[in-house]
């Protein structure tokens, strides 16, 4: 299909919308995972003996749900420069999040998305009120008709370094409610973040352990050489999962024993390795692109996809501007809603210094 562009300075990393007239039914719409490869929740299994190459039982997806090959292409800009990317005529062209059912809302933001199914979200920041340009509150939404609330998080204040609280309720945002179900800390530096389960700190630790946090994921930034312009570089950790496609629990004892010490220290049992995916250099646009397949408008450094070295066109994660203050945010197996959502908080961190 034809790819119209959306200039942005060769210092960038890039978008381009397809026409308008794309449909589903184009053949010639690649999927976005070639069938050759195996069941991509094999990349993310470590606990126990590696799979034999057996008989997947597929998790039947819900009603109305779309696979993620159905999804028609699209590029996408990412930009370091706030390069007023020509909006697109089309209002709504964003392929919509097929239809997920949210009984148990704090089920189903821990639990891993259904293998095959994409859960498609919508992000929007509110800078509204007092002090809320340094501390605006984060709320995520399944990007569907409903809108179904999913979390909300916002940045503590007077903490040392970077610490974001996530909630399933829009308006307790606090850390010792009933809501809160995870937070974001990251180091002094706000290169280094990690994500907690609402478990209890090891100091307050039960006989057996049970009660003490896990640690969900960890996200690294990496300066590259022109400082953070340019292509960020991310890399995400993330606890693997059993032959029951549940997540390995990991619950650090002490400082020394979390998802980015064994990653540093290269102990990478039941620990999975992303990275985000490198974009290309495209001479026409003279902008670095990415493929959001439509769900990204708008050129931002803070555009991202997360993907598995062994398959980097199963894409784990997407994340990417489509208005000033609203941002998509898609996510497959084997991470679940706060995982992600805290892997876009961190995104959002202001010392990162690429606004």
């Amino acid at each position: 299909s034809t790819q119209c562009c959306v200039t942005v300075s060769p210092m960038s990393l890039t978008a381009a919308t397809s026409s308008d007239e794309e449909d589903d039914s184009d053949s010639s719409t690649k999927p976005i995972r070639s069938e050759k490869k195996k069941n991509p929740a094999s990349l993310f299994q470590t606990g126990g003996d590696p799979p034999k190459e057996k008989k997947s039982k597929k998790k039947v997806p819900p009603k109305g749900a779309e696979s993620e090959e159905e999804t028609p292409e699209t590029l996408q800009k990412n930009s370091n420069k706030k390069g007023k990317a020509k909006k697109s005529k089309k209002k709504e062209e964003r392929p919509p999040s097929p239809v997920i059912e949210v009984d148990n809302l704090e089920e189903f933001v821990l639990q891993p998305a259904p293998q095959g199914v994409t859960v498609k979200c919508r992000v929007t920041r509110d800078k509204k009120g007092m002090d809320r340009g340094l501390y605006p509150t984060y709320y995520l939404h399944l990007d569907n008709d409903k809108k179904v609330f999913l979390l909300a998080g916002r940045k503590r204040k007077k903490s040392k370094t970077s610490n974001y609280l996530i909630s399933i309720d829009p308006t307790d945002l606090s850390r010792g409610g009933e809501n809160f179900i995870g937070k974001l800390r990251s180091n002094l530096m706000g290169t280094r973040f990690t994500v907690f389960d609402n478990g209890a700190n090891p100091d307050r630790a039960n006989v057996d352990w049970s009660n003490v946090r896990q640690e969900l994921s960890a996200v690294v930034y990496e300066t590259n050489v022109l400082g953070f312009k340019g292509p960020r570089k991310m890399t995400v950790i993330i606890p693997g999962m059993n032959a029951d496609c549940e997540r390995v629990p990991i619950r650090p004892r002490n400082d020394n024993d979390g998802l980015l010490m064994r990653w540093q220290n290269r102990n990478m049992d039941n620990v999975i390795e992303l990275h985000n995916k490198a974009p290309v250099w495209n001479d026409e646009t003279q902008s670095y692109v990415l493929n959001f397949h439509g769900r990204v408008t708008h050129a931002s450094v803070k555009n991202f996809q997360i993907v598995h070295s062994s398959d980097p066109d199963y894409i784990v994660m997407q994340f990417g501007r489509v208005a000033d203050d609203a941002f998509t945010m898609d996510y497959n197996y084997p991470l679940c809603a706060v995982q992600a959502f805290a892997i876009a908080l961190s995104s959002f961190d202001g010392k990162l210094a690429c606004e």
